[in-house]
Protein backbone atom coordinates (compact mmCIF):
# COMPACT_ATOMS: atom_id res chain seq x y z
CA UNK A 1 0.00 0.00 0.00
CA UNK A 2 3.04 2.40 0.74
CA UNK A 3 6.02 2.51 0.18
CA UNK A 4 8.50 3.50 3.05
CA UNK A 5 12.12 5.02 1.79
CA UNK A 6 15.09 5.93 3.89
CA UNK A 7 16.78 9.14 3.11
CA UNK A 8 19.72 9.12 5.00
CA UNK A 9 22.94 7.33 5.46
CA UNK A 10 24.68 6.63 8.58
CA UNK A 11 27.05 4.44 10.00
CA UNK A 12 25.68 1.53 12.29
CA UNK A 13 27.40 2.92 15.18
CA UNK A 14 25.00 6.05 15.36
CA UNK A 15 22.01 3.84 15.22
CA UNK A 16 20.63 5.57 17.78
CA UNK A 17 20.38 9.33 15.91
CA UNK A 18 17.02 9.86 14.56
CA UNK A 19 16.49 10.12 10.74
CA UNK A 20 13.91 11.33 8.62
CA UNK A 21 11.41 8.68 7.00
CA UNK A 22 9.07 9.54 4.03
CA UNK A 23 6.24 7.62 2.87
CA UNK A 24 4.64 7.91 -0.50
CA UNK A 25 1.71 5.63 -1.93
CA UNK A 26 2.17 3.16 -4.69
CA UNK A 27 1.68 4.54 -7.83
CA UNK A 28 -1.11 1.84 -8.90
CA UNK A 29 -3.37 1.82 -5.69
CA UNK A 30 -6.44 3.85 -5.49
CA UNK A 31 -7.12 6.27 -2.45
CA UNK A 32 -10.73 5.00 -2.25
CA UNK A 33 -10.21 2.72 0.53
CA UNK A 34 -8.34 4.62 3.59
CA UNK A 35 -7.54 3.06 6.90
CA UNK A 36 -9.73 3.95 9.96
CA UNK A 37 -7.69 4.22 12.90
CA UNK A 38 -9.84 1.41 14.96
CA UNK A 39 -8.28 -0.50 11.96
CA UNK A 40 -4.67 -0.34 13.17
CA UNK A 41 -3.48 -2.53 15.49
CA UNK A 42 -1.52 0.26 17.32
CA UNK A 43 -4.94 2.14 18.08
CA UNK A 44 -7.47 -0.51 18.80
CA UNK A 45 -10.20 -0.16 21.42
CA UNK A 46 -11.28 -2.53 24.06
CA UNK A 47 -14.29 -4.23 23.76
CA UNK A 48 -16.73 -3.30 26.74
CA UNK A 49 -16.28 -0.21 29.28
CA UNK A 50 -13.93 -0.18 31.57
CA UNK A 51 -13.57 1.48 34.95
CA UNK A 52 -10.52 2.31 37.20
CA UNK A 53 -11.01 -0.12 40.68
CA UNK A 54 -8.78 1.36 43.21
CA UNK A 55 -7.22 -1.15 45.49
CA UNK A 56 -7.64 -1.30 49.04
CA UNK A 57 -5.33 -0.18 51.16
CA UNK A 58 -2.73 -2.33 52.93
CA UNK A 59 -2.46 -2.24 56.76
CA UNK A 60 1.34 -0.26 56.31
CA UNK A 61 -0.30 2.34 53.99
CA UNK A 62 -3.27 2.61 56.65
CA UNK A 63 -0.37 3.05 59.60
CA UNK A 64 1.51 5.80 57.71
CA UNK A 65 -1.73 8.11 56.90
CA UNK A 66 -2.62 8.03 60.39
CA UNK A 67 0.74 9.27 61.73
CA UNK A 68 0.83 11.83 58.75
CA UNK A 69 -2.57 13.14 60.13
CA UNK A 70 -1.16 12.56 63.62
CA UNK A 71 1.98 14.74 63.12
CA UNK A 72 0.04 17.16 60.78
CA UNK A 73 -1.44 19.26 63.71
CA UNK A 74 2.31 19.47 65.60
CA UNK A 75 4.34 20.66 62.63
CA UNK A 76 1.63 23.20 62.01
CA UNK A 77 1.98 24.08 65.33
CA UNK A 78 5.87 24.22 64.71
CA UNK A 79 5.56 26.38 61.43
CA UNK A 80 3.33 29.33 63.52
CA UNK A 81 5.66 29.03 66.41
CA UNK A 82 8.38 29.71 63.85
CA UNK A 83 6.88 31.99 61.98
CA UNK A 84 6.10 34.02 65.19
CA UNK A 85 9.33 33.23 66.59
CA UNK A 86 11.96 34.32 63.81
CA UNK A 87 11.31 38.00 63.23
CA UNK A 88 12.18 38.33 67.11
CA UNK A 89 15.28 36.48 67.04
CA UNK A 90 15.89 38.28 63.88
CA UNK A 91 16.02 41.19 66.02
CA UNK A 92 17.70 39.97 68.44
CA UNK A 93 21.03 38.97 66.26
CA UNK A 94 20.60 41.99 64.93
CA UNK A 95 20.54 43.36 68.26
CA UNK A 96 23.95 41.51 69.40
CA UNK A 97 25.55 42.80 65.76
CA UNK A 98 25.19 46.23 66.83
CA UNK A 99 26.17 45.76 70.33
CA UNK A 100 28.96 43.79 69.39
CA UNK A 101 29.94 46.99 66.93
CA UNK A 102 29.71 49.66 69.43
CA UNK A 103 31.92 47.63 71.86
CA UNK A 104 34.26 47.31 69.25
CA UNK A 105 34.34 51.11 68.83
CA UNK A 106 33.63 52.33 72.20
CA UNK A 107 33.90 55.99 73.31
CA UNK A 108 36.92 56.97 75.22
CA UNK A 109 36.30 56.02 79.11
CA UNK A 110 33.30 53.67 78.67
CA UNK A 111 35.16 50.67 79.70
CA UNK A 112 36.42 52.30 83.34
CA UNK A 113 32.87 53.74 83.91
CA UNK A 114 31.24 50.18 83.13
CA UNK A 115 33.79 48.60 85.66
CA UNK A 116 32.83 51.06 88.42
CA UNK A 117 28.79 50.50 87.43
CA UNK A 118 29.86 47.03 87.82
CA UNK A 119 32.17 46.97 91.13
CA UNK A 120 29.50 49.07 92.77
CA UNK A 121 26.44 45.93 91.31
CA UNK A 122 28.90 43.37 93.00
CA UNK A 123 29.67 45.43 96.42
CA UNK A 124 25.80 45.55 96.64
CA UNK A 125 25.78 42.04 96.30
CA UNK A 126 28.65 42.06 98.68
CA UNK A 127 26.47 44.13 101.51
CA UNK A 128 23.34 42.87 101.09
CA UNK A 129 24.17 39.80 103.01
CA UNK A 130 21.07 38.27 105.37
CA UNK A 131 18.23 40.23 104.23
CA UNK A 132 15.79 39.14 101.20
CA UNK A 133 14.97 42.88 101.16
CA UNK A 134 18.55 43.77 101.53
CA UNK A 135 18.88 41.62 98.01
CA UNK A 136 16.72 43.34 96.75
CA UNK A 137 17.35 47.06 97.05
CA UNK A 138 21.29 46.97 97.60
CA UNK A 139 22.67 45.75 94.11
CA UNK A 140 20.58 47.92 92.08
CA UNK A 141 20.60 50.73 94.13
CA UNK A 142 24.53 50.98 94.31
CA UNK A 143 24.58 50.12 90.35
CA UNK A 144 22.04 52.90 89.74
CA UNK A 145 23.94 55.47 91.95
CA UNK A 146 26.98 54.76 90.35
CA UNK A 147 25.64 54.91 86.64
CA UNK A 148 24.21 58.34 87.73
CA UNK A 149 28.09 59.29 88.57
CA UNK A 150 29.04 58.28 85.10
CA UNK A 151 26.52 59.10 83.36
CA UNK A 152 24.77 62.68 85.06
CA UNK A 153 22.71 63.95 81.49
CA UNK A 154 21.37 60.83 81.21
CA UNK A 155 20.26 60.12 85.16
CA UNK A 156 18.69 63.93 85.16
CA UNK A 157 16.11 62.32 81.66
CA UNK A 158 15.89 58.96 83.28
CA UNK A 159 14.25 60.97 86.80
CA UNK A 160 12.23 63.31 84.98
CA UNK A 161 10.47 60.76 82.90
CA UNK A 162 10.49 57.97 86.08
CA UNK A 163 9.34 60.74 88.32
CA UNK A 164 6.13 61.79 86.30
CA UNK A 165 5.41 58.54 85.61
CA UNK A 166 5.23 57.41 89.59
CA UNK A 167 3.39 60.77 90.24
CA UNK A 168 0.20 59.42 87.56
CA UNK A 169 0.75 56.13 88.73
CA UNK A 170 0.18 57.13 92.15
CA UNK A 171 -2.97 59.41 91.12
CA UNK A 172 -4.13 56.53 89.82
CA UNK A 173 -4.09 54.82 92.69
CA UNK A 174 -5.57 57.40 94.92
CA UNK A 175 -8.62 59.02 92.99
CA UNK A 176 -11.16 56.64 92.50
CA UNK A 177 -12.42 56.14 89.02
CA UNK A 178 -10.99 57.86 85.95
CA UNK A 179 -11.60 61.47 85.57
CA UNK A 180 -11.46 62.46 81.99
CA UNK A 181 -15.11 59.97 81.88
CA UNK A 182 -16.89 61.19 84.62
CA UNK A 183 -20.18 62.91 83.65
CA UNK A 184 -19.37 66.31 85.46
CA UNK A 185 -16.24 66.85 83.22
CA UNK A 186 -15.54 67.52 79.19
Amino acid sequence: MFKVTQRSMRPTSLHLLTFKVYAAPKKDSSPQNPVKVDELSLYSVPEGQSKCVEESRSQLEEDILQFQRYCETYTNLCQETYSQTKPKMQSLVQWRLDSYEYLQNAPLGFFPRLGVIGFAGLNGLFLARGSKIKKLVCPPGFTGLAASICYPQQAIVFAKVSGERLYDWGLRGYIPGNVKNSPGTK
